[in-house]
């Protein structure tokens, strides 16, 4: 099979510049994938016979054999698809980070400004991991190279296209557990195994898990976990993992959304060896001339252990677990409580906030109304968030219908 074929494998706001700024933050995919799929029930079910034939095994067994997987090293290349239905990403990130005051000295080499991009379009990266302290991704295009480079308690990110780098010493090391899958900043996944563990942070009974098949990725074995909500509602069709029948390593992760077409997310190693990546893959010395952007130990232990702002997951995004539920499971619907702050009225647009992120915001708006009054619903094909003209946000992986009739409940 194909290795990227999805069908086959598959705090509070005190102004309207913040309000604006965190409903822009939940279109991220790399934080959508943390809370939409951290639902996960067991429902116990065997492989079918399939191509390649391998013996059957259960649910429950697989998901055993993904957190038992003691891989150490890896290397190869991971092509990334993501599909939101909204605008390029890639020129929007410094827009939102001098909106943001400049975050991490304003360096394009930090993180946080170049995986952005990966929230639209296609990518091929170049991962690397060797045990728990040494890592590499590589954004890879056809005029230049992102990496960033993780060796003990170094970090290092470098933009060719620029020739800028970011540095950050930690005096933490690593989480070890599923390293091999954390070769950036935790909290920003990019390879298969990254995104699997996310969706299976959890389990409760509002979602099937089956195994359905085989398939070949990377010319590797492997099972098709798949990943169902049982709730209505729900913007999700289902989640599929390709799990290496040897290693237990997922190999492809492909998110479905309930209304059909293209994958909202499709990620899958299109070559992988489980062999010690070479020594020199996680040294980087800045050349002469390079432009080198220094982190603060604070800053640093931040950015490395829990992952750029913003693209942490949705808790994080709505200011710790400070934020309301409405619902549960793959209907929960986490709303940001905004006392004093107003929505977005048509007279104060582009007050504050840069043109291109204005523009994005408006690309995928609709105005609402409803018995909690109205407001803007920004879509995308996977994140809804209603933002009240109250300042109020909700904001969850449901349709915009769901969505209105949460404010509508809470305004009784």
């Amino acid at each position: 099979m194909a290795p990227n074929d999805s069908a086959e494998t598959t705090g509070s706001a005190t102004s309207t510049t913040a309000a604006r700024r965190k409903a822009a933050r939940y279109v991220v995919p790399v934080a959508v994938a943390g809370v939409a799929a951290a639902t996960i029930g067991l429902v116990p079910a065997l492989a079918d016979s399939g191509d390649p034939q391998l013996p059957k095994i259960s649910a429950q067994q697989l998901i055993e054999k993904i957190a038992a997987s003691d891989t150490q090293q890896l290397s190869g290349t991971v092509r990334v698809s993501t599909d939101l239905g909204i605008p390029s990403l890639g020129g929007l990130a410094e827009s939102f980070a001098q909106g943001a005051g400049g975050e991490q000295g304003g360096s394009s080499a930090a993180p946080q400004e170049r995986l952005t991009e990966l929230a639209s379009g296609t990518h091929t990266l170049r991962v690397a991991a060797d045990g728990p302290d040494k890592q590499r991704v590589s954004l890879l295009d056809s005029a230049a190279e992102y990496s960033v480079i993780r060796n003990g308690d170094q970090l290092w990110a470098y933009d060719s296209r620029s020739d800028e780098a970011y540095h950050a010493t930690t005096d933490k090391a690593p989480d070890a557990e599923k390293h091999e899958g954390r070769t950036t900043p935790e909290g920003v996944p990019t390879t298969p195994r990254a995104l699997a563990e996310q969706a299976l942070k959890a389990a409760d009974p509002t979602t099937s898990v089956t195994v359905d098949g085989t398939a070949q990725v990377a010319g590797r074995d492997a099972y098709k976990l798949v990943i169902k909500p049982k709730q209505g509602g729900s913007t999700i069709g289902a989640i599929t993992v390709a799990v290496d029948a040897k290693t237990g390593v997922p190999l492809k992760f492909t998110l479905s959304p309930s209304g059909g077409g293209k994958a909202v997310i499709d990620a899958g190693f299109t070559s992988v060896d489980f062999a010690r990546p070479a020594a020199s893959s996680f040294t980087f010395t800045p050349s002469k001339g390079t432009k080198v952007t220094e982190a603060d130990e604070a800053k640093a232990e931040k950015n490395v252990e829990q992952g750029p702002e913003g693209l942490t997951g949705l808790d994080g995004l709505a200011g710790g677990g400070g934020a309301k539920v409405i619902g549960e499971g793959w209907g929960a619907i986490h709303v940001i409580e905004s006392p004093g702050a107003k929505g977005l009225p048509v007279e104060e647009k582009n007050a504050d906030v840069p043109p291109a992120a204005q523009q994005f915001l408006d690309s995928f708006g609709d105005k609402v109304t409803g018995k909690f009054g109205s407001g803007t619903v920004f879509k995308t094909r996977l994140v809804n968030a209603l933002m009240t003209d109250d300042g109020e946000v909700y904001v969850g992986a449901v349709t915009k219908d769901a969505l209105v009739k949460a404010a509508d409940s809470a305004a009784h």
